[in-house]
Formats: C-alpha cells, sequence, structure tokens
C-alpha cells in the first residue's frame, strides 16, 4: 500500500478524535462543571485556538531537522495519555491544563497534511488536497456522530477516551511506519539550517492569502459553536444525535462535491472557481440565518458545497506559490492566520449570542464572506485576467 494512503488514514483519525467534542463543548462544560455560560465556551475555543497557533509553527521548524513521523510517535503518545487523565478531572483549572497541554502535543499531526504534498507531483495537489478537505470534513462527520452517540449513551466526558485511543493508533501508526518502509523521505531540510526563526514571519502573496483566509475561517467558525443549540431552537428535535448529523451535513456535502470534482474539467489554475464559490457560500450562509428546518437545511449543504470548493483552491494556491522544502513551514503561517481567525470568531461567538439572537452568527458571517470576496478579487484579478482573454 503506497505511504499517503497510510497518512490520509492517519489524517482521518485524527480529525474523527479531534472533532468529537466540538459540537458538543456547550453541553459537556454544563454537565461536568455545571458552567452554562455561552462565553465560558468562547472562552476555551479561543484558548485553543492560541495554542495550536504558537505550538504548530514550533513542530513545523523542528519537521525541518527531524522526520514528521518520529515526532509523531512521542506527541501524539503523550497527547494520548493526558486525553485519557481528562475523562476523569472534575477540577475545572487543572482541566484547562491538562486540555490545552493536550492541544500542544496532539497539533503536530498538522505536519502530516504538508508532508503528503511534498511526496505527491505538484500536478496532482489539487486532487489530493480534495482528498484530504473530504477527509477533515469525514472525520469531523463521524467525530461529530459519534460524540453525540457517547452523550446520549453516557457521560460527556467519556469522549475524551476516544480522542486518546485516536492519538494512540496515530503514533502506533507512525512507529510502525518507521520501522517496516524504506520509501520515507527525510526531513525536508537535509544541510545545516541557516535561515533564522524570522522565517516564520510570511510577506508577499502568501501575507495576502493568510489575511483573505483569517476572515475566511473567521466566517466558517463563528456559526459553528452555538449551531447545535440553533439548529434544536428551530426544529425544536432534541435528539444529539440528529442534532451532530444535521451539524455535519456540510462534511457530506463535500463527499458529493469531491465525487463531482473528479467528473468535472480541471480549472485551468488555482486562481480560478473561488470567486462563484464565495458567491454560493453567501447565498448558503443567508438560508442557514432563517430560522425554519428547511432552510436551515438547504442553506447547510449549499454552503457546505461552497465552503469545500473554496477551502480547497485556497490551499492549492498556497502549495502553488510555495518551496516544496518549505511546506510545512508556509503552511504554518497561513494556519496561524486561519486560526486567529477561529480565535476571534470562536470568542465573540460567545458575545453576540449573549446579546442577540442565535442566528446572528450567520449575519455576521455573511459580512465576513462579502470581505472575503472583496479582498480576493484584488488579489487574484492580475492572474485571472491573462488566462479570461485567452
Amino acid at each position: 500500500m503506497p505511504l499517503r494512503f497510510y497518512l490520509i488514514l492517519m489524517t482521518l483519525v485524527a480529525v474523527v478524535s479531534d472533532y468529537m467534542m466540538h459540537p458538543f463543548y456547550p453541553l459537556f462544560f454544563a454537565a461536568r462543571f455545571g458552567m452554562e455560560d455561552p462565553r465560558t465556551t468562547g472562552t476555551y475555543f479561543s484558548a485553543v485556538c492560541a495554542t495550536v497557533m504558537v505550538a504548530f509553527p514550533i513542530w513545523a521548524m523542528v519537521s525541518r531537522c527531524i522526520p514528521e513521523l518520529r515526532i509523531l510517535v512521542y506527541t501524539q503518545a503523550v497527547a494520548g495519555i493526558l486525553a485519557a487523565s481528562c475523562a476523569f478531572i472534575t477540577h475545572y483549572g487543572l482541566f484547562w491544563v491538562v486540555s490545552l497541554a493536550i492541544i500542544i502535543f496532539k497539533g503536530s499531526y498538522l505536519l502530516v497534511y504538508p508532508f503528503i504534498l511534498r511526496i505527491t507531483a505538484t500536478d496532482k495537489h489539487v486532487g489530493v488536497i480534495s482528498i484530504l478537505s473530504v477527509i477533515i470534513h469525514l472525520g469531523s462527520v463521524l467525530g461529530a456522530v459519534f460524540g453525540g452517540m457517547v452523550i446520549d449513551w453516557m457521560q460527556p466526558q467519556y469522549i475524551y477516551l476516544g480522542m486518546a485511543a485516536g492519538d494512540f493508533f496515530q503514533a502506533g501508526l507512525s512507529g510502525w511506519l518507521l520501522h517496516t518502509r524504506k520509501d520515507i523521505p527525510g526531513p525536508a531540510v537535509t544541510e545545516r539550517p541557516t535561515r533564522s526563526w524570522s522565517e516564520l514571519l510570511p510577506s508577499g502573496t502568501v501575507l495576502r492569502l493568510s489575511v483573505i483566509t483569517l476572515f475566511f475561517y473567521y466566517g466558517d467558525f463563528i456559526i459553528r459553536p452555538f449551531f447545535v443549540r440553533y439548529w434544536e431552537t428551530v426544529s425544536g428535535i432534541q435528539l444529539r444525535l440528529i442534532s451532530g448529523a444535521v451539524y455535519a451535513i456540510p462534511a457530506a456535502v463535500a463527499v458529493f462535491a469531491l465525487w463531482m470534482n473528479r467528473r468535472r474539467k480541471v480549472p485551468d489554475s488555482p486562481w480560478h472557481a473561488i470567486l462563484p464559490a464565495l458567491m454560493l457560500a453567501l447565498a448558503g450562509l443567508l438560508l442557514q440565518s432563517w430560522p425554519s428546518t428547511g432552510a436551515v437545511i438547504a442553506g447547510r449543504c449549499l454552503y457546505g458545497w461552497a465552503f469545500f470548493q473554496s477551502a480547497v483552491r485556497f490551499d492549492a494556491l498556497l502549495f502553488h506559490v510555495s518551496d516544496p522544502a518549505s511546506y510545512a513551514v508556509e503552511y504554518s503561517k497561513i494556519h496561524f492566520f486561519q486560526n486567529l481567525g477561529v480565535l476571534t470568531a470562536s470568542f465573540s461567538a460567545g458575545i453576540l449570542v449573549e446579546h442577540y439572537p442565535l442566528n446572528v452568527p450567520f449575519i455576521v458571517a455573511f459580512a465576513g464572506y462579502l470581505l472575503v470576496a472583496a479582498l480576493y478579487y484584488q488579489l487574484a484579478r492580475p492572474h485571472v485576467h491573462p488566462v479570461n482573454q485567452s
């Protein structure tokens, strides 16, 4: 089996374990610590994002000298031990410390994404990114469904045992690959590193893409933390399994979008096809903001299609303008800005739902996507115009 197959499998397991708790943090904090203030979830999400923002660039720099899989053997094992302990922690302060320590070590799995693209030919990047995007969406579906099943049958804290199992699987698979395969490439940089940590500062097109995707992921994540509560209010259905399934509709649509993309003509360059997708995303957000069961489901389907197409193209653009030896470092830069958007969204979502109706995050996301479309139009215009003339 190709090495890429095992790396994609590792990504799927990592995302499933990562997303098991995502839609249910408000329920977890209420059940475990008796905290029902929406700001608790928003603040915790923000802390998680800030931790990833700091940790991942460090792992990216480490991966320039130490092979990615060797890093994962140790970091994922530590993350698994810490995650298992979270299932039994009842002190709120201690939970914060341990759970954020999990994020520090667990965040190293993000190295797998640029690693897969480093061992993939450039002309196949869009296809591989599409598959990985579906894997991420599929993982979020399975994670949300598994998390909903745990909450329906057991206590929310036992989700952390499932997350620990995922971490141990990644550590074990990384170790097995290192000991059994001869085709695993070494670190990205084999000579003595001469660059400094200032290399982590983005510039040029990468900086502009980073700013655009900051607002892009802000718009996506501001609708997530309280979507389950919004859906249950609109539909009147209180079954967590159904709530998790509706939350995960965009992921299911992404699988269909991948199937459709493989049957359509590939755009001439990664610069194309993003603006139309952003327009569809705007329509999907408006539909979801309408307090109607049918409108929410229809909007979720439309938004899922549009977000998949946009996110794949944005990632393809990043690797299109980057040096393969620096994929992990360049990806860590844009990932920093994306998480800054997620962090800001998570923090502001709690404030919004505290003072305004639960559909207001969709209106704010709509405004954010309008800004993304305007900024991207300015960036892409020189690259798209010559192609249209031919």
